[in-house]
């Protein structure tokens, strides 16, 4: 492993290529925070893909060009007069000396949920008008259930057993098929479903599920079976019936 004068020398590196190509490269010197914006979400993407394939060559990988983006932008930054990357690391380190009082302060805590309860409260403290203000309005719908539903927790907003968790989402899914079998408005009827898919979340925190990697671990095991009925396949898929392609979705489970 590299030694931590030999990390500091590898972002120093790191720097002087952004440099250079920002000066010398036609596409580089194109770009704006905005151009690189989705590029970025990409990039993020591809290491949450690496990740869920326990792929670490690969994370190393996207880290390396995730890492690439922040110092893009805060050579941008910096070219705008705004701030450099010194500006946004030290802002970083504060904040991390600010919000563990447990490590650079007297505070003693119990364990890692009062280190979350306090997070939250020195967030609160620093001038954040809500709980869930840090929560980015951009994020996929299921990952920001769960991070609401998380951060209330931190102020008590809370079931008290996973029992009452379970009764919930039964309860919504009642609802819901109330409203399907009296030809509710489509509008109550998507709503009802929000309200499953809500508890569900919930649900899932209770028993230590991630949602989000759970559905993309199911999405990833369709995908492979369904690939191999599209492989195995004797004849166009339009002309076979359920149950001759049920017979390859079989087969693929059992590999």
């Amino acid at each position: 492993m590299n030694t931590q004068q030999q990390k500091i020398e590898a972002f120093g590196r790191l720097l002087t290529i952004m440099d250079e190509l920002r000066e010398q490269c036609p596409w580089d010197r194109k770009q704006t925070i905005e151009s690189l914006r989705n590029l970025t979400i990409e990039e993020t993407y591809e290491l949450a893909d690496a990740i869920l394939s326990a792929d670490l060559i690969g994370v190393k990988e996207e880290i390396g060009d995730i890492m690439l983006h922040m110092v893009f932008y805060a050579r941008i930054a910096s070219e705008q007069g705004a701030w450099d990357i010194a500006d946004s690391l030290h802002a970083i380190c504060d904040k991390l000396i600010s919000r563990h009082p447990h490590i650079y302060g007297d505070l003693k805590v119990a364990d890692e949920a009062e280190v979350k309860r306090n997070w939250e409260q020195l967030k609160l403290k620093e001038g954040k008008k809500s709980i869930l203000e840090g929560v980015p309005s951009s994020l996929p719908a299921m990952v920001k259930a769960y991070r609401m539903q998380e951060k209330t927790k931190q102020v008590g907003f809370e079931w008290e057993n996973t029992e009452q968790v379970w009764a919930k989402v039964e309860e919504e899914i009642g609802e819901l098929k109330e409203n399907i079998e009296n030809n509710a408005p489509q509008a109550d009827i998507e709503e009802e479903f929000g309200d499953v898919l809500f508890s569900l979340v919930n649900y899932a925190r209770f028993i230590g599920v991630d949602p989000e990697t759970a559905l993309e671990r199911v999405n990833r095991k369709f995908k492979s079976r369904f690939e191999h009925i599209e492989r195995n396949a004797t004849k166009p898929l339009n002309d076979m019936t359920l149950a001759e392609m049920d017979v390859l979705w079989e087969e693929a489970k059992k590999r």
